[in-house]
């Protein structure tokens, strides 16, 4: 009896060793910025990092409240944060303008995520209707910048609509009051406004539906970073693709856990939420997280074709390949 108790301690002993060297000796502190605040349409990295895919992966990562896109690609570029979620035409004007070394490692809304809401039984059940309307949304919002060219796919007439400029936490009030026919807001963002104009109900005309291909938001890292420590992005990926499709799965589940973290949002919302990002991330036939090169050469188009860039960009600038499974 002594002898299998020694050698089960033995075993024991070997096992604990060889767990103990596939663990990382040190986890590698990662900075890790939001394009906008913490909402529900992030609550799969808080899934990464509440089911230890993260930590599973030798990253120890820290959430920063971003401040818009182009927050998050300026503290990416300097080092403050070391990945960074941000909107790739953001990051078209950043390279254009500013000559931004920051690149795309894999993407999210992998379908446009601009979208125009109105309140059912208004009149405006397609982008046809838009025309002779008036909508609201903040002065530098995507939504309202791409118009030209969502009208233009659409086959609308894009000097018929009426813009007003907002405040972004003003919106869902106005299109409720009846102040306003439509606002602007990313797709995600629906139940958030359905709430606010509840029971009213909300039409969604999405600009993903016109065919346009150019890409929303994904994972950013600096040129050097990108060099210098590609297994530390590629962890980082890795991990939080893997809480994406829990996130999908589940996302009753991804919106418990987020809620635990960010207590002020409401379980339903981030669910919403959510599903929404689902939709976005989703395209059949390719990996989630992968980066297609023809939707990132349309994506510099559309942002040419609309906005002024100093110096021209060219789609190798936008995205590093190589970093999704």
């Amino acid at each position: 009896m002594k002898l299998l108790g020694r050698l089960a301690a033995a075993i024991g002993l070997v096992a604990g060793m060889a767990a103990a060297s596939a663990a990382p000796a040190h986890a590698t502190d990662v900075n890790f910025i939001t394009d906008f605040g913490f909402n529900g349409r992030h609550a799969y990295f808080y899934v990464a990092r509440e089911k230890g895919y993260y930590k599973e992966a030798g990253l120890d990562v820290t959430f920063l409240r971003g401040q818009g896109s182009a927050d998050a690609i300026k503290k990416v570029a300097a080092g403050l944060a070391t990945i960074g979620f941000a909107d790739a035409g953001s990051l078209v004007l950043a390279r254009g303008n500013d000559g931004v070394p920051v690149k795309l490692v894999s993407i999210v809304y992998a379908r446009p995520p601009q979208a125009i809401f109105g309140v059912k039984g208004t009149g405006i059940a397609s982008p046809k209707d838009l025309e002779g309307k008036t909508i609201a949304d903040t002065a530098s919002s995507s939504v309202r910048l791409l118009f030209p060219a969502f009208a233009k796919a659409a086959g609308i007439d894009a000097n018929k609509v009426k813009w007003v400029v907002a405040e972004g936490s003003a919106l869902p009030s106005l299109l409720a009051n009846g102040r306003v026919d439509a606002i602007g807001q990313f797709s995600v963002g629906e139940p958030l406004i359905a709430a606010a104009i509840a029971p009213k109900e909300t039409v969604r005309i999405a600009y993903k539906d016109s065919g346009l291909d150019y890409y929303g938001n994904g994972l950013i890292a600096s040129e050097e970073t990108i060099a210098k420590q590609p297994e530390l992005v590629r962890a980082f990926v890795k991990a939080t693709i893997k809480g994406m499709k829990d996130a999908f799965a589940n996302p009753a589940e991804a919106a418990a856990i987020m809620a635990k973290y960010q207590k002020e949002l409401a379980p339903a919302i981030i669910e919403g939420e959510t599903k929404l990002v689902g939709e976005l991330a989703t395209v059949p036939g390719q990996p989630l997280g992968s980066i297609n090169p023809k939707s990132i050469a349309g994506t510099v188009e559309v942002m040419s074709a609309n906005f002024t860039l100093k110096s021209p960009v060219q789609p190798a600038q936008l995205y590093a390949p190589g970093f999704v499974e």
